[in-house]
């Protein structure tokens, strides 16, 4: 039995004199100087609205981002945002026309129901 208490503590000096190593995090890259983003061609491309969607916002040509905003500008206007769901938005008689005959819409549905009115 002497022996076996001699090897036991033989195992516990060696697990004792590991050491852990640290080890280094890979270096990083420099960061990139931060550039302004550029704007995606394709929404800045002026698009001539159809004569439901000029009623709205007005004929002359515009970027998909114009037309949004003043979509938006003409719903905070006239109060038509939903008052209890607030992504709908309740069509007037000149929105109707651009929803397709739809009375509510959601505000993302809106996005795509105006998209087949430009050209």
């Amino acid at each position: 039995m002497a022996k076996a208490k001699k090897s036991s503590k033989k195992s516990v000096k060696k697990s004792a004199a590991k050491k852990t190593t640290k080890r280094k995090a890979p270096a990083r890259k420099a960061a990139k100087a931060k550039t302004k983003r550029k704007p995606n061609a394709a929404f800045m491309k002026p698009m001539t609205p159809s004569s439901a969607l000029a009623a709205v916002i007005g004929a002359s040509p515009k970027p998909r981002t114009e037309v949004t905003k003043k979509i938006w500008e003409y719903i905070k206007k006239n109060r038509l945002q939903d008052s209890a769901n607030r992504r709908n938005i309740n069509a007037d008689e000149k929105l109707k026309a651009v929803f397709g005959g739809k009375r509510q819409v959601s505000m993302f549905e809106m996005t795509k129901l105006v998209s087949s009115h430009l050209k």
